[in-house]
């Protein structure tokens, strides 16, 4: 059995050092450690604001909901925004089962696509504002549910 060796003197590059600590190998001596990325914290308002409104084509009004009680007193834009989301789909439910009860008399069998369509149309309008900054409001909505502005 033959076992590997790695060669005495390796190239220059990075490697992890006797720690563990990923760090500059320039042939004789090792340099500073690697950057620590940082990245996106997730907690953006305006991240937030899109998700409050995304979500609510995914998982109805369970999305907005969650953002609004758990980040809609650390920010008035995410709470302008999960509001508006959060009433956009309590609207959208009730309509559904006002189409639902028409669809007995063949009305509903009309209005349930054109509330499908709405459904996916206006929050995506939204969360597009929402990503622009803009404080955006649904044209049609029934506002149980306070945001920031009005």
């Amino acid at each position: 059995m033959t076992s590997y060796e790695p060669p005495s003197n390796p190239p220059a590059g990075w490697y992890p050092d006797p720690q563990g600590v990923s760090r500059w190998w320039d042939g004789n001596a090792w340099g500073d450690p690697a950057p620590v990325s940082q990245g996106a914290s997730g907690t953006d308002p305006k991240t937030m604001a899109v998700l409050a409104q995304a979500l609510g084509i995914v998982t109805g009004f369970l999305g907005p909901l969650v953002i609004y009680l758990v980040n809609g007193e650390k920010d008035p834009f995410v709470r302008h925004h999960a509001a508006e989301a959060l009433n956009f789909q309590i609207t959208l439910i009730l309509a559904y089962v006002v189409a639902f009860v028409l669809s007995f008399i063949l009305i509903g069998l009309l209005v349930l696509p054109i509330l499908f369509v709405i459904g996916i149309v206006f929050p995506i309008l939204a969360a597009v504002a929402a990503n622009r900054g803009e404080w955006y409001r649904y044209p049609v909505s029934i506002r149980l549910v306070p945001g920031a502005i009005g």
